[in-house]
């Protein structure tokens, strides 16, 4: 008996399922690219439609499984495609499909439970376990454990190792298992209350994560002041060299774009402030004029003194850098207070804050960037190794951050002793 077509090969709702993939990007709570933003993720919604129609039959195929057949007649049949195309085990498998590439049934265990007893009755009760050999994002992975099925996934690149594990290896082994953070504990929300899934595993990193956060401020805290009142979420800086002509002798700065914000209603950019052979930078409201809009681009053929006109070739620019005569200087500050997001002027003390960090001990990476990479610049501009891409303050931050990992492990380990007498592992 020839085998029934699978329902990839036959059709698809493709619509619903590019509706779904498409409205994905704008969900940042509980999606995966929240973790880690990797740049040829797959959308959830085709993996998980992917995978479930290439393991199912094709219900209209005359040698389909019967009892798969059976199980799509009892599938709902008051959906778009039964109404539109007529009532057939295809239609309400449609229907049933356009409900499970949803993002709201990533969560709805009963949606996703049926998808997975249609899977084991049209494989016979043994589905196929899935390797992904280049997994990257993970998205094919985890909807395949989703489904139900037994989920193998590698990368050649570490940092897609790195999101797989923590996405598919690891919280499976914490499943329905209830937090040790002291504070559910103390809560009495510990091992007496239902974890299901990953729900514990999510409430102890919520935990450890503040954790760290509320050691970090207090040990850099003061390197992050807020401005106005606000929190600051970004110092713009531009980066500067000695301007090539004679007359002016003194730092300028190498900007694509003065633009800061193209919001309608909201924009501004940074106007340079010429006062003698000194620049400096105020926020304007509105846009810069086209021929005033940055100092470095293709368009100059390099850059441009913004005191003289003086036109600085990139030669210039990277030899400069590899000399080790590039600087910076601050642009603007970037806020998010009550009304969203703010721009305003450079203020010294910011500058003299962030120069602090040039004191602290941290840990800088010394190995050495490719020199020849037609897409990897930085050693052209005299930065050769990979700690060279970071400024003071970002290589405090990141070693803080670094050490806390290890902290937090061991504190975790404690409240794990503690909760349950034993490490859960």
């Amino acid at each position: 008996m020839p085998a029934a077509k699978k329902l990839i090969e036959v059709a698809l709702p493709l619509d619903a399922i590019n509706q779904a993939s498409a409205r994905e990007k704008s969900i940042r709570h509980g999606h995966p690219s929240t973790l880690h933003l990797w740049w040829a993720r797959r959308p959830l919604a085709a993996a998980r439609a992917v995978i479930f129609t290439s393991l199912v039959d094709d219900p209209d195929d005359d040698n389909a499984n019967p009892a798969f057949v059976a199980a799509c007649r009892k599938l709902p049949g008051d959906g778009p495609n039964v109404e539109a195309k007529g009532d057939s085990p295809r239609m309400r498998l449609f229907d049933f499909i356009e409900r499970l590439v949803t993002w709201e049934a990533t969560t709805d265990e009963k949606i996703m439970g049926q998808a997975r007893q249609l899977i084991r009755i049209a494989a016979n009760g043994k589905p196929p376990p899935l390797l992904d050999p280049f997994a990257g994002g993970g998205s094919i992975p985890l909807e395949a454990q989703r489904l139900g099925l037994e989920a193998h996934a590698s990368d050649l690149n570490p940092v897609a190792v790195m999101i797989n594990k923590a996405m598919i290896e690891i919280p499976p082994r914490f499943a329905d298992k209830p937090p040790v953070n002291p504070r559910e504990r103390a809560g009495g929300t510990g091992g007496g209350a239902t974890w299901k899934g990953a729900a514990g595993l999510a409430a102890d990193v919520r935990y450890y994560g503040e954790w760290m956060r509320e050691r970090a401020f207090e040990r850099i805290g003061h390197l992050y002041p807020k401005h106005k009142g606000e929190t600051v979420i970004a110092w713009l800086w531009a980066r500067t060299v000695i301007s090539p002509n004679p007359a002016v002798n003194a730092p300028v700065p190498l900007v694509r774009s003065f633009v800061l914000s193209k919001k309608k209603g909201r924009e501004c950019w940074a106007r340079p402030v010429i006062e003698g052979t000194t620049v400096r930078f105020v926020v304007a409201k509105g846009l810069p004029p086209a021929h005033q809009d940055g100092t470095m681009g293709r368009r100059l053929g390099g850059g441009r003194c913004v005191i003289s006109g003086e036109p600085i070739s990139w030669e210039y620019v990277r030899a400069e850098g590899k000399a080790g005569r590039m600087g910076e200087m601050l642009m603007a500050i970037v806020t998010d207070g009550k009304r969203g997001r703010s721009y305003y002027s450079p203020d010294p003390s910011q500058a003299a804050t962030a120069a602090e960090a040039e004191n602290m001990d941290y840990f800088k990476p010394s190995g050495k960037m490719p020199l020849k990479h037609r897409n990897f610049q930085p050693p052209v501009y005299g930065m050769y190794e990979f700690g060279d891409l970071f400024t003071p303050r970002q290589l405090v931050a990141l070693t803080t951050f670094s050490d806390l990992v290890q902290e937090a492990r061991e504190q975790a380990t404690q409240d794990a002793l503690a909760a349950w007498g034993a490490t859960p592992l």
